[in-house]
């Protein structure tokens, strides 16, 4: 791992003592900072809608989002950029990670989790992951297994997608390589940290698709691409990578390869190596209808607690207002931990306050909460970086239990508005 993850990570160890920065929060040091949170974003060289990581932090302190967590898949090489601009920017950096795992059982019944297309499928994230600075053997061997697994299955479906592409005139002279050769220029990043991911498939077929055609014909013969009119514009260029993915790539599409997934087990067991909180990002209604596993708030609780989840997490963009108000509220009051990001992994430029469908504002309230969730996984940071046990320990299990969560949270998220506030002065 880069050395400047790991100057990143002593830089937060140096902010002061545990018991220093506990007599601090009980005096209230920083309670009153109401500033914005976002801690899911991605940033490249994973598919994002940031062309660095300096315009992301530029673009946080230009909106006054204050705590931001990253959170990519794979490979966390650009951490360390991402520290050292934050901290000039006056933003507390969170370190984070997402994993999709499999769960057989789920996929034999067909239990739909927060994926709405693949049965089984889990998608799951970890806050404050200390640990990717210095990686443990363990994490270490749990990362090579994804990645080799999904470098090969994106090589053939690069390779797929390309003889559809040849079968209908167009020859594009795309493989993996040529992939990572546009994701390198478009960032600029280092390329033994670059993941190739389906969008960048998409859009590199789409840009040879746009070079080769001229708009006129683009229609007809995306139609002949893909077997069926196509209902994006010929200038579109998200569109069109969007349709790209529809038809082509998704499951049970000529150039889908079937994924091989860790198990939930092995998920969670990478999330903790890493040092981090297992969190479940919650689809709720940004899918009709809710995925079973979801629905309703109370079943998802009790999944939750079934596979000793303590935060879960929001991308309010999905959701309507009343329908995250209830979710939110519900999870919150069963003592998991809510936090809120935007994931920005698509082209699309949104703000860095998470917002509701259509832009609607989160619910007051709700910004509170996922302020509170923020603070949690700041503290967590900070007391894992000194060695000591976090919301969650090694394995994963609360720093206390369900019964006495509300003064659990509240402890934690008190921690941690102090060692934010101190960050913040520190670095003014």
């Amino acid at each position: 791992m880069s050395q400047s993850v790991q100057q990143a990570t002593a830089a937060l160890r140096g902010l002061g003592g545990v018991g220093e920065m506990r007599a601090l929060a009980a005096s209230g040091y920083g309670a009153d900072a109401r500033s914005g949170s976002n801690i899911h974003i991605h940033l490249p060289p994973n598919f994002s809608a940031f062309e660095s990581v300096a315009q992301a932090v530029s673009l946080a302190a230009e909106q006054d989002v204050r705590i931001v967590g990253v959170t990519n898949y794979y490979d966390y090489g650009v951490y360390g950029d991402f520290a050292a601009l934050a901290r000039r920017a006056g933003i507390f950096p969170l370190f984070g990670l997402e994993i999709i795992s499999l769960i057989d059982e789920l996929v034999e019944s067909g239990t739909l989790i927060n994926d709405p297309s693949n049965p089984g499928r889990m998608y799951m994230c970890g806050k404050g992951a200390v640990g990717v600075a210095d990686p443990s053997p363990r994490a270490d061997e749990l990362l090579g297994v994804i990645r080799r697994n999904d470098t090969a299955r994106m090589a053939e479906m690069t390779d797929r997608t390309s003889g559809l592409f040849a079968d209908a005139g167009l020859d594009t002279g795309i493989d993996a390589e040529a992939v990572i050769d546009m994701i390198v220029a478009r960032h600029g990043s280092p390329r033994e940290t670059v993941t190739i991911q389906e969008r960048h498939i998409a859009m590199a077929f789409q840009e040879a698709l746009f070079r080769i055609v001229a708009p006129a014909r683009r229609s007809a013969k995306l139609a002949e691409l893909f077997g069926t009119e196509s209902a994006g514009a010929p200038d579109d260029a998200v569109k069109t990578q969007g349709e790209i993915r529809a038809h082509l790539l998704k499951a049970g599409k000529p150039a889908f390869v079937t994924e091989r997934f860790l198990s939930f087990a092995e998920t969670y067991e990478l999330i903790v190596e890493l040092g981090a909180i297992p969190c479940y990002p919650t689809l709720a209604d940004g899918t009709a209808p809710v995925c079973e596993y979801e629905d309703p708030p109370e079943k998802l609780i009790e999944n939750l607690r079934s596979r000793n989840i303590h935060m879960a997490e929001y991308i309010p963009i999905r959701n309507t207002p009343e329908v995250l108000e209830r979710y939110v509220r519900a999870v919150r009051a069963a003592g998991i931990a809510v936090v809120a990001g935007t994931e920005h992994n698509t082209l699309d430029l949104l703000p860095l306050e998470p917002a509701c469908v259509g832009g609607a504002p989160v619910p007051p309230g709700l910004k509170r909460i996922f302020l509170e969730g923020a603070r949690v996984a700041a503290a967590h940071e900070f007391l894992v970086l000194h060695g000591e046990c976090g919301f969650v320990d090694a394995r994963g299990d609360p720093n206390g239990d369900y019964d006495g969560a509300e003064e659990r949270i509240a402890a934690f998220a008190a921690l941690g508005a102090a060692v934010i506030q101190r960050y913040h002065d520190t670095n003014a």
